[in-house]
């Protein structure tokens, strides 16, 4: 099995969870724990640009943890390896329970209500569905990556398409399945 370390710890290598704009998020699992380790790589995104992508992941952590989301704590950054080590919220993402119509509204309400905080904080974060994971019927945002705020990025005016499965949803997951 593989194995990859954050400031010298090794974590095994599970599985890969997400390939994102930033990074591989993998999780990972030592003595018996588990937990997300993140590999920041520098392919091109053609429509996000990046500067330093492990200051811009503390950044974010800091700005976010401010507005009191629910979101995976940011255990250990390993800059010259430019991983960074968070806890793991085991549960579905929300792009799997729309995907298999196990979509409930409360679901919605929180992702509302977490929109509120973050606009309030100037913010927006990213509404993809795969970036929000159930647990204990709470919903968590498992990625770090905030912008400043943009009406067109909003929750309303852009991630309830995807929540709500609508076709830009369904246009998606025709595309990412080739």
């Amino acid at each position: 099995m593989e194995s990859m370390s954050v400031n010298g710890k090794a974590y095994e290598i599970i599985r890969l969870l997400g390939h994102g704009k930033g990074g591989y998020s993998y999780l990972a699992g030592s003595h018996g724990q588990e937990y997300v380790v993140k590999q920041i790589h520098h392919e091109p995104c053609d429509y996000y640009h990046f500067g330093n992508k492990i200051e811009a992941e503390k950044y974010a952590y800091e700005r976010l943890s401010k507005t009191g989301i629910l979101m995976p704590e940011l255990l250990a950054v390993d800059e010259e390896k430019e991983r960074i080590l968070k806890e793991y919220i085991d549960g579905p993402t929300i792009y799997e329970l729309v995907l298999t119509g196990r979509m409930k509204d409360k679901f919605i309400i929180q992702a509302r209500e977490m929109s509120g905080r973050v606009y309030e904080a100037g913010l927006n974060i990213d509404y993809f569905p795969t970036n929000f994971v159930v647990r204990d019927e709470k919903i968590y945002y498992v990625d770090y990556e905030c912008n400043n705020y943009m009406e067109e990025w909003s929750f309303e005016n852009w991630g309830i398409k995807y929540w709500s499965g609508t076709e830009e949803f369904w246009e998606y997951v025709k595309k990412q399945s080739g």
